[in-house]
């Protein structure tokens, strides 16, 4: 392969190799969109720019050192980026520092991760066994003392393609670091995953530093916003109708709403849920807004009604901040408050979270009998998990608030045959496949918790909230979920399919299927105005469901958004009513713009003005009760 005529350095031979392989990945494995040529280009050069970067500085290095700084490189390297296909292979996104110090929850993954993983991916490992044997065979004839001059030289042209890279990018997609919620612009533009990797890591600095350094100042242009923007009265109709009333809060693992009124195998999907649309408030345009805390941050979203963080998750990275919950609030109003969750009570950081926001009390694994009969994949079964919660809810002290969540509609959504009443889907996606039969499952349980309730005499005397906690099936399941919709895989869909069911069940009152737009982070204003409980001091940025006067848009965690008239996706304007792509502009201050552009720039003020509240941790200057 190398002889004394030609010889090519170890450094560029691992950093062709390494390169190309990582662009094989971005391009065939993640699932990243390119709409023109400039995007192909900067996808495909900036692989090779950031390894030729690294691999270089093993020419400061004598030759031992060279050869083991370019060994451990290419497996480091490799293996960063193998952790990042198996994360993106569930929620289509890439790992960041936070999320590497939620290692706690990896140990509870189990089958989880092991679902993720494909016997072919021994094969994104070739690169690192040639260059290995490489090393050992040709070693000291491929490495050795370079003069000053060639590391200058080598250093320099490194620097130039990165600035280089950087400016391509920047001209596709001005302020791109300024994109801080769009991880996918960043990865495909500044460098791939590595490269993002260390600007991450200086984003999290800034966000501690944060803290560090907030006196408390920014809030009253935060209060400003929110008092002028989202604080609006309450449905006067609904105010107080729930007063005294039991919160039964279920919250419902990665249940999506696309399985509502759905068939499979010309069944219903959910039989029940279907039926209690009839009895309920039923908010059919609904969206989950959680990001890479999935079920901790749809927590997050109904507690505080604020937004999640875009990195990592507010129970591990800010839980120790001082928060106004609606947990504190109607603990404040008589109601005691509970969560029942079987698993154990510091996955999510949980325990630490709980006591924070005061709940009184959380019902973990530890109060429940589980065995490998009554248990499957995360744990628990919801039917099991139900029933046995019968024995505290129904020794409560009344009025209380409880929240349950559930654990068997949750990837890899593996089921006992005995339980399954569906039959699986036939697609290339065993995700899929599995999932209908998991839902299934969990309408079941539901069905026999409402008897449940019935049967100990706690169900007239309480208002029954229904939510799916965050989507389950990925965009890295789009081709199967293109076959079951009979529709095209498109940002649009991807934004549609964001919506999760919400249910308000207040028994004896008739229901009504609600079409307007809303979210995550309305729960918690709207519980409060159920419950008969002024919220105007609050500093949140929901608002209630039922108000006549709403914020007239609801922002997704990764700047998306959906309005009556929109949807915006990955820079691109839709009808929301026809999905079709808005060419026309509009004429503002003298400037056209995109239809959706004014919402855009509110979109980001709001997700920046969360950002600041949880990151400079500027509650604890608010005094709620002088307000």
């Amino acid at each position: 392969m190398f002889n004394k005529k030609l010889q090519m350095p170890l450094y560029l031979f691992a950093t062709l190799l390494f390169g190309l392989k990582t662009y094989i990945i971005y391009r065939f494995v993640f699932n990243i969109s390119l709409d023109n040529m400039m995007q192909e280009l900067i996808l495909f050069i900036n692989p090779f720019i950031g390894a030729l970067f690294f691999f270089m500085l093993s020419l400061f290095f004598n030759q031992r050192r060279q050869i083991k700084f370019i060994k451990y490189g290419i497996l480091i390297g490799s293996i960063i980026l193998y952790f990042n296909i198996v994360f993106y292979r569930n929620f289509s996104d890439f790992i960041t520092i936070p999320l590497l110090f939620q290692g706690s929850n990896a140990a509870d993954l189990g089958s989880s991760v092991l679902g993720l993983i494909k016997y072919w991916d021994i094969v994104l490992f070739a690169d690192v066994v040639i260059v290995w044997t490489v090393a050992k065979k040709y070693g000291t004839q491929i490495t050795g003392t370079f003069t000053k001059r060639y590391k200058r030289l080598v250093l320099t042209t490194s620097v130039v393609l990165l600035v280089v890279n950087y400016g391509l990018a920047e001209m596709e997609r001005p302020q791109l670091l300024q994109r801080t919620f769009d991880r996918e612009y960043l990865v495909k533009n500044i460098g791939g995953v590595f490269n993002y990797l260390i600007y991450d890591a200086v984003l999290q600095s800034k966000s501690q530093a944060q803290r560090v350094f907030a006196d408390g100042n920014e809030l009253k242009e935060i209060s400003d916003y929110i008092k002028d923007e989202t604080t609006t009265d309450g449905s006067k109709e609904m105010f107080g109708i729930a007063k005294d009333k039991n919160i039964i809060f279920l919250e419902i693992e990665s249940l999506q709403s696309f399985v509502i009124n759905n068939t499979l195998h010309g069944e219903e999907v959910t039989p029940f849920l279907n039926d209690l649309i009839d009895d309920s408030y039923y908010f059919e345009n609904f969206y989950h807004q959680t990001a890479q805390g999935k079920t901790s941050d749809s927590e997050f979203l109904i507690e505080n009604s604020l937004y999640p963080s875009p990195r990592g998750a507010v129970y591990f990275t800010h839980a120790q901040n001082d928060y106004h919950s609606l947990p504190e609030i109607i603990g404040n109003n008589g109601y005691t408050s509970s969560v029942f969750h079987a698993n154990d009570n510091s996955f999510w950081n949980r325990d630490v979270m709980y006591e924070n926001i005061e709940y009184d009390q959380l019902y973990d694994i530890d109060s429940y009998e589980v065995t490998d009969q009554n248990s499957v994949g995360w744990g628990l079964k919801d039917k099991e998990f139900f029933k046995q919660s019968l024995k505290y809810i129904e020794k409560m002290e009344q009025p209380f608030y409880s929240k349950f969540i559930t654990l068997t509609n949750h990837y890899p959504f593996e089921l006992d045959p005995e339980d399954a009443t569906l039959e699986k889907y036939d697609s290339n996606s065993k995700t899929l496949n599995n999932y209908f039969q998991t839902v299934r499952y969990t309408d079941e349980a539901i069905e026999e918790f409402f008897q449940y309730m019935k049967d100990i005499g706690l169900y007239e005397d309480s208002v029954f909230i229904i939510m799916g906690d965050h989507y389950g099936i990925s965009d890295f399941h789009k081709k199967a979920m293109s076959q079951y919709l009979d529709k095209e895989y498109n940002d649009y869909l991807h934004v549609q399919l964001q919506k999760v069911p919400f249910y308000l069940h207040i028994p004896g009152q008739e229901g009504e299927v609600i079409s307007k737009i809303s979210g995550q982070i309305d729960v918690k204003p709207t519980i409060l105005n159920l419950l008969g409980i002024d919220d105007s001091n609050d500093l949140s940025f929901g608002t209630d469901l039922f108000g006549d006067e709403r914020k007239d848009f609801i922002a997704l965690r990764d700047g998306s958004f959906i309005t009556e008239e929109y949807i915006y996706s990955n820079d691109s304007c839709y009808d929301r009513q026809t999905g079709e792509v808005i060419e026309n502009t509009i004429e503002t201050d003298g400037e056209e713009q995109s239809a959706c552009q004014p919402y855009v720039e509110k979109v980001q003020k709001e997700l920046n003005y969360s950002d600041k509240i949880i990151f400079g941790d500027l509650l604890r200057f608010y005094d709620f009760a002088d307000e």
